[in-house]
């Protein structure tokens, strides 16, 4: 949800997480919903290991994508444009710091902070 109280969606029809051995990779596609794909457009989240401030397993070989992005937790490639464990920041409207809070890029860009995410896993 924004800060104007509008709400998207993003379905994927398939999810998946593989185990510690591979770095918690993320396996998800079958898009649908109102607030543009995330996920599995470019630069993809699907197939990339979960990267953490301790643990840099993105595919950024030149920076860290959590440590970049607000000490978020996440699927990131380099870096991605969906981060739902971002930062809270508030609503700084659209002058957030670019990237680092509670981020769903296609739906209001890099520099605006979600009011609230949720994800719902179901089997």
């Amino acid at each position: 949800m924004d800060w104007n109280n509008e709400s998207r969606y993003a379905e994927y029809s398939t999810f998946s997480v593989s185990g510690e051995s591979d770095g918690y990779r993320l396996h998800i596609s079958g898009y649908s919903g109102t607030a543009g794909d995330c996920i599995t457009g470019w630069p993809s989240n699907n197939r990339q290991r979960f990267s953490t401030v301790d643990r840099d397993l993105d595919a950024w070989t030149n920076n860290h994508c959590s440590q970049h992005h607000g000490q978020a937790g996440w699927w990131f490639w380099s870096c991605g444009h969906a981060i739902l464990n971002g930062r809270y920041l508030g609503n700084c409207g659209n002058s957030c710091t670019n990237g680092q809070g509670v981020l769903w890029a296609k739906w209001r860009g890099w520099n605006y902070s979600l009011k609230s995410v949720s994800m719902k896993i179901r089997p």
